[in-house]
């Protein structure tokens, strides 16, 4: 009972805490009077990736490897399928914007290469710092494409306004510095302890259902940390907001690759686990393939496909429970 109720804590600590995070951080940014491009690209972007960057440092930090690539990778797994596919079984849309389908192509290429540097074994604090440079150097460009494409928007603003248009208190106006700051500190001491209570419930399961730490990672933590994207796509597609569902996943993966999975090998300063590199990563690369190639092909995503998707998901999750553990 107390697993559970560590698991569950540190899923509700983490959620909250990360939206309190995220308002009292844009509070400051805004205060202080940081451009609001940047507060969007840089400070939501990775204000809503604290859940799976703070689960994934515990999980290294505790020795669990497995629970924190499982995070990394399972949270696309999660975002490509699960995601996705709700958000166009609730409202099919179609993809147009060249932003978004060429950051799909910024997806795959990352993800091509945590799989290739993974297959080599090449996953290390250099390879980590690499992957953080990347991103960097990705969120950089996405700033310069938005002051110059009002039009034409890309997967990092896309995330930012999934988030703004499920939470319209995000902008909330301060009267001074205090109340932002409070929210900035509480929510990260939330997020921190969400994290610890979910990884020491997650190895605790792990033992007692006699299941490997990254079938653990890979199911309840990856689909737990993710439920902000998820709640987050679902909104924007019940708004007929399709293409920033389909972005917010899209910059998600992004960040999770390379920013949680930079930081992850960075703190780790070891391989990823055996069995991702033979099995997991391949699905997770093949997913991305598979994204690219439904943008070349139609670029629409009707329920039938959202309903393919989350059929795939739930076979790969009941595959990973029933005979993978």
């Amino acid at each position: 009972m107390l697993t559970f109720l560590a698991i569950a804590g540190g899923l509700i600590l983490l959620i909250v805490g990360g939206e309190v995070l995220v308002r009292g951080a844009v509070g400051v940014a805004e205060r202080a009077g940081v451009a609001p491009l940047i507060v969007g690209i840089v400070i939501l972007g990775f204000g809503t990736s604290m859940p799976e960057l703070v689960t994934s440092l515990e999980a290294t930090l505790a020795g669990a490897p497995g629970i924190a690539w499982g995070n990394v990778v399972g949270s696309n797994i999660a975002n490509t399928l699960l995601i996705l596919g709700a958000a166009a079984l609730v409202a099919p849309f179609t993809v147009t914007g060249r932003a978004v389908t060429r950051d799909a192509g910024v997806a795959l290429a990352a993800t091509a290469l945590l799989v290739g540097l993974a297959t080599f074994g090449w996953v290390n604090i250099a390879t980590g710092v690499l992957l953080l440079v990347l991103l960097v150097t990705y969120i950089v460009m996405a700033y310069f494409h938005e002051k110059s494409h009002a039009d034409d928007h890309g997967a990092a603003f896309d995330r930012s306004a999934a988030f703004e248009g499920a939470d319209p208190r995000i902008h909330e106006v301060f009267d001074g510095w205090g109340k932002p700051v409070l929210f900035t500190v509480l929510g990260l001491a939330a997020v921190i302890l969400g994290g610890r209570f979910l990884v020491t419930g997650s190895i605790d399961l792990a033992r007692i259902a006699g299941l490997s730490e990254g079938v653990i990672g890979l199911t309840i933590v990856a689909i737990g940390t993710s439920l902000p994207e998820l709640v987050t796509s679902v909104m924007a597609a019940l708004r007929k907001e399709g293409e920033i569902a389909f972005g917010n996943v899209v910059g998600s993966n992004i960040y999770n690759v390379l920013g949680i999975g930079g930081v992850t090998a960075v703190a780790a300063n070891g391989g990823v686990p055996p069995a991702f590199v033979t099995l997991d990563l391949p699905i997770l690369l093949g997913l991305a393939v598979g994204l690219m190639l439904l943008l070349w092909i139609s670029r629409h995503l009707s329920r039938v496909t959202g309903g393919l998707m989350l059929v795939a998901y739930a076979g790969y999750i009941a595959w990973l429970l029933l005979g993978h553990g």
